[in-house]
């Protein structure tokens, strides 16, 4: 139950951080690591949980936007990197990376409330 919750308590404070234009991207990594400290779990379960919850939002939020314009934008962002225009690889990869930055911070987290 605490890792649905932490899951849960992860993307909802990733969301409210992102609304905030003037705040850097990385700000989601800080909820992430608040959220492992408030919530006792293993070490492998908190970065498990960050990460699952940002790969979801970020891949969720990737898409709608991708999704209002016509790929366009996306498409010419996989030309430019060797993704051989592969919008969906890019969408991926961009939850990947937010996926591990989250969990790597959620990882500290817990390292942090063990101490």
């Amino acid at each position: 139950m605490k890792f649905v919750i932490a899951i849960i308590l992860t993307a909802l404070l990733t969301y409210a951080t992102g609304l905030f234009s003037i705040l850097p991207w990385w700000t989601f990594s800080i909820t992430a690591a608040m959220a492992s400290i408030a919530i006792p779990q293993k070490v492998w379960k908190a970065f498990l949980a960050a990460f699952l919850a940002v790969f979801v939002l970020w891949g969720v939020m990737a898409s709608l936007i991708d999704i209002s314009n016509q790929h366009l934008l996306s498409t010419r962002v996989a030309f430019i990197l060797p993704l051989n225009g592969s919008y969906i690889i890019l969408i991926l990869l961009t939850a990947v990376i937010g996926g591990l930055v989250a969990g790597l911070a959620a990882l500290a987290g817990s390292f942090l409330r063990k101490k």
